[in-house]
């Protein structure tokens, strides 16, 4: 597998790709993006699986915060991809010295924002779980778990990135080398964090297994030490070893192969500009708005449960981790949609950005439907290692069901979205996705609540899923996004 995938050397070297090229490029790009993010649902299970041998209480404490961390990791994905973007369009353009200048000046924006987001987490950290209607018994473990979660910001900030730089240059396997070993060094912490030192025995063996006992905390510090590990590692590898980013190696430009003057290296070329600021506020802001006020909705919707109690809060919560499985290699796909249109507007060739952007949603639709159905089935046996607690196992399978039926349509929302925004064009799906969340899941959920419970809350998501990738499908398909401006 390629390394680095350029598609303006491509295009200089070859012309034209056909469409069975197109699809394999797709495909090499999509591979390690999609295997990145299985690990971390990996990562995931395995935290749930941990935290929930706590108890349903403990599981409860993490998921009545659960929309809120969305919410903060959301906005600092806004901005990482007001720079990544700008750097996927550089590198398609061939412009090596704009995509490094890029990378170095999003590097002091996204360090500055989420020092700024940290601070204001850490002040709401006490009060968040009275405001979100939490049971006064998880007050402790949600305050102390979002407290640690808010420090943690600026490192998983940092991680992700390197990740989205790495791959806006054409560079997915490192990235999703690095984020599938955060995975594991997670689950390592995790269990060294969350359990006291104890005595483990397998077969004939025992042996005594250290431990801190944080309890529910302890799984916000073991993701804090590997976010911290994980994102000094991306860093180094994009400021020495991706040529795009780094200025070492060669590229196919002669501005990349002209070796970087000491001027460049300085602290000046670390300070914003107001262009690229520009730019990077055109693409962000209206992401960070959509996922602002999605997660806003969401926040009620977990208001809405959270009387419902401790067994729905902690049953919401597994089903969503449960869901991931089936949506995260949609979640992949669209990091390479991202980069595959980037990288064409760049080249200036929109006829191979509408075609990366429907391989990609086709790819995105059909490993959906086989994970739904999968999942249909698995369902059961992944919430007996999830939960010990039957009442929630139970509920967890029968909300999970329902929702199960729009994962295609989710996956073309999901991966359509990355098409667009490598195109710079954030606006429209921010208010074909807020319209979708505000007018039907919360609607539906205020009307099915009553009758239904936490079914209803799960129907209204189903329904609601459906309606976005319609939309989103709609959206492609009349082909205005492509005549978005690239500076």
């Amino acid at each position: 597998m390629a390394k680095t995938v350029d598609l303006s050397s491509l295009l200089r070297n070859n012309g034209t790709l056909s469409t069975r090229s197109k699809i394999s490029l797709a495909w090499t790009l999509s591979v390690p993006a999609i295997l990145s993010q299985l690990t971390s649902i990996v990562m995931q299970y395995s935290d749930a699986a941990m935290v929930g041998s706590l108890g349903a209480s403990a599981t409860a404490a993490i998921g009545v915060t659960s929309t809120t961390i969305w919410l903060f990791g959301n906005l600092y994905n806004a901005a990482c991809y007001g720079y990544s973007v700008q750097i996927a369009n550089a590198v398609g353009a061939g412009d090596a010295s704009r995509s490094r200048r890029l990378f170095r000046q999003g590097l002091t924006f996204n360090i500055l924002f989420s020092l700024f987001l940290m601070l204001i987490g850490l002040f709401l950290s006490r009060p968040l779980p009275g405001l979100l209607g939490a049971d006064a018994s998880l007050f402790a473990d949600a305050t102390a778990y979002f407290m640690v979660y808010s420090l943690t910001i600026p490192l998983s900030d940092l991680r992700f990135y390197g990740s989205a730089s790495l791959q806006s240059s054409g560079n997915m396997r490192i990235p999703g080398i690095l984020n599938s070993l955060a995975c594991l060094l997670n689950i390592v912490f995790n269990f060294l964090m969350i359990f006291p030192t104890r005595q483990i025995v397998l077969g004939n063996y025992s042996f005594i297994c250290p431990g801190m006992g944080f309890g529910v905390m302890g799984a916000a510090l073991g993701t804090t030490i590997s976010e911290g590990i994980i994102a000094c590692i991306m860093l180094l590898f994009a400021f020495f070893r991706e040529p795009y980013l780094s200025g070492r190696g060669n590229t196919d430009t002669t501005a990349a192969s002209s070796c970087i003057t000491r001027s460049s290296r300085s602290v000046s070329s670390y300070i914003p500009t107001a262009s690229y600021v520009k730019r990077a506020l055109q693409i962000g802001t209206p992401y960070a708005v959509e996922q602002c006020t999605r997660n806003v909705a969401l926040i009620l919707i977990t208001m809405i449960i959270t009387p419902l109690g401790t067994i729905a809060v902690a049953a919401n919560s597994l089903a969503v981790t449960a869901e991931a499985l089936c949506y995260m290699p949609a979640v992949g796909l669209s990091a390479a949609a991202t980069t595959l249109v980037g990288q064409s507007i760049g080249a200036g060739r929109k006829d191979y950005a509408k075609s990366f952007a429907w391989i990609t949603t086709f790819f995105g639709m059909i490993l959906l439907t086989i994970t739904g159905i999968l999942m249909f089935f698995l369902c059961p046996f992944v919430f007996s290692i999830l939960t010990p607690v039957p009442e929630v196992q139970a509920l967890c399978i029968r909300i999970l069901r329902v929702e199960l039926i729009s994962e295609p349509l989710f996956a073309a929302s999901l991966v359509i979205s990355g098409a667009l925004r490598g195109a710079g064009d954030t606006l429209i799906p921010c208010i074909l996705a807020l319209g979708s969340v505000w007018g039907v899941r919360l609607t539906l959920s205020l009307l099915l609540v009553g009758p239904f419970g936490l079914t209803g809350i799960w129907i209204a998501m189903c329904i609601e899923l459906c309606v976005r990738g319609l939309l989103f499908l709609i959206r492609l398909g009349r082909g205005k996004w492509l005549n978005r401006p690239v500076h």
